[in-house]
Formats: structure tokens, sequence, C-alpha cells
């Protein structure tokens, strides 16, 4: 958690300066960004059912080509 308070005499432009500052030397705004994005890992069962599935469309393709009903 980043705390940054208020000095004597400073301006609030300043003060959001060194917040803006501070934010970006602890690079939680990266760390923020890259969460964003992430995935969760798929399960074991998931990645091989997918896996058989990409399989089967493949032959499935692969068939109709020889067929002459895809190109």
């Amino acid at each position: 958690m980043i705390e940054v308070k208020r000095k004597d005499n400073e301006t609030n432009t300043s003060l959001l300066r060194r917040f803006s500052r501070k934010i970006k030397e602890s690079s939680v705004l990266k760390q923020a960004k890259a969460a964003r994005f992430s995935r969760r890992k798929l399960s074991e069962l998931k990645e091989k059912q997918r896996a058989l599935k990409r399989i089967e469309k493949t032959k499935e393709r692969e068939k109709l080509r020889k067929l002459g009903k895809i190109e």
C-alpha cells in the first residue's frame, strides 16, 4: 500500500506528482496491469479434452479434403 502524506506548504499538484512517482517506483501499476490479462491454467482434463477435439476436427477436415468436399 502506497501512502503519501502532504508536507507543509506543498501544493496539490506536487503531492499528486510525488504520489505518481512513488507508484511508478514501486511497480504496483505494472503488476496490476499484468494481473489484469493473466489467465488461470486449465486442468489436465480440460487440456486433454481440447487436444482430442482438435485431433478429431483435423481428421474430419482431412477426410473431407480427400473426398473433395473442401479444398
